[in-house]
């Protein structure tokens, strides 16, 4: 989450009027994630999130994440859910941006993450994989193989600031993934972004899944793939098979891998690094002037990607 976008009182007052969900109190921005401006608002009955919707997203796809978390919260998932206003309707404009008023999800993030998180999020991400079937909206990953080469060429005649050789490592490596990117596994709803301050925890368990604005169709081991890049690396950036164990040996007990799946999945994390290293390096070089935010390091996503390159097979994950 993050702000790009600022609100006065009195034209977030009147934007909330439309609603039933009390007089404003008092609101403050959250400044965390890097793609829409966030704030957490509190009314008279109680704390609300409101999104409005920055130029990365496709106002086209807005209906998919909302009528995805009524979906999944309809199947079980603790996730927010949209708050419609009174004409009946959850998406809105505020501020020139497209916006919308979800529930709060009640809980935090792990600041330090342990090995238990893991294994309740493996349980989460197959639950959501399930509850996904059936959602009768669709859209393609837009952030996935066939969307890395502009990502990378849009970054590409600066890489080399952020590290000598950086441009040609990258190419050789997109190369390979282009050529070995597997499209016969299962496919599904993902959300495709369950780092861990999109996880929460109450009373260290786990409460519920937040921010779906990249969720889509894809591989489902390819979020699998992602939760691992994201969740089971050290502060040294040390890969921790243990938390990683924990991670898969929980989604296979709600969800079973196929065997294809486990096989493709150093190339699916991989990919995932790939992914996250791309996106990081054109935000570090294209963070708009004045945001409230700081681009990540997108280097953490090349140590990441080296080490699954070297992996070879499964067993690194902590599979037997």
């Amino acid at each position: 989450m993050a702000v790009y976008t600022e609100i006065d009182d009195q034209t977030l007052s009147a934007f909330i009027a439309d609603y039933d969900i009390g007089e404003l109190v008092s609101y403050k921005g959250i400044a965390e994630g890097v793609e829409n401006s966030n704030y957490l608002l509190v009314t008279s009955l109680g704390p609300y999130i409101l999104t409005l919707y920055e130029k990365r997203v496709n106002p086209a796809d807005l209906p998919f994440f909302l009528g995805l978390m009524d979906h999944l919260a309809g199947n079980g998932l603790a996730c927010p859910t949209p708050v419609a206003a009174r004409d009946g309707e959850a998406l809105r404009e505020l501020c020139g941006r497209p916006a919308a008023i979800v529930t709060f999800l009640r809980g935090m993030w792990p600041r330090k993450i342990q090995a238990h998180h893991c294994a309740q999020l493996g349980t989460a991400l197959a639950r959501m994989h399930l509850a996904g079937e059936g959602f009768t909206l669709t859209r393609h990953n837009a952030l996935s193989v066939d969307g890395w080469r502009p990502l990378f060429e849009a970054a590409r005649p600066r890489a080399d600031e952020v590290m000598p050789g950086l441009a040609d490592e990258i190419a050789r490596e997109l190369d390979l993934l282009e050529a070995r990117w597997p499209t016969d596994l299962p496919h599904g709803v993902i959300h495709a972004d369950a780092f861990p301050d999109n996880v929460f925890y109450l009373n260290d368990q786990f409460s519920g899944l937040i921010d779906f604005y990249f969720a889509c169709n894809d591989l489902l081991a390819y979020d699998v793939a992602v939760c691992l890049n994201a969740w089971c690396f050290e502060a040294d950036r040390s890969f921790n098979a243990t938390k990683a164990r924990l991670l898969l040996a929980s989604y296979r007990k709600v969800r079973p891998f196929e065997d294809a799946e486990l096989n493709a999945l150093p190339l699916l994390c991989r990919g995932s690094a790939m992914r996250f290293l791309l996106t990081r390096l054109y935000d570090w070089l294209n963070t708009p002037a004045g945001a409230f935010v700081k681009p990540k390091d997108p280097m953490e996503y090349l140590h990441k990607l080296r080490f699954h390159a070297a992996v070879s097979g499964p067993g690194a994950y902590g599979l037997e």
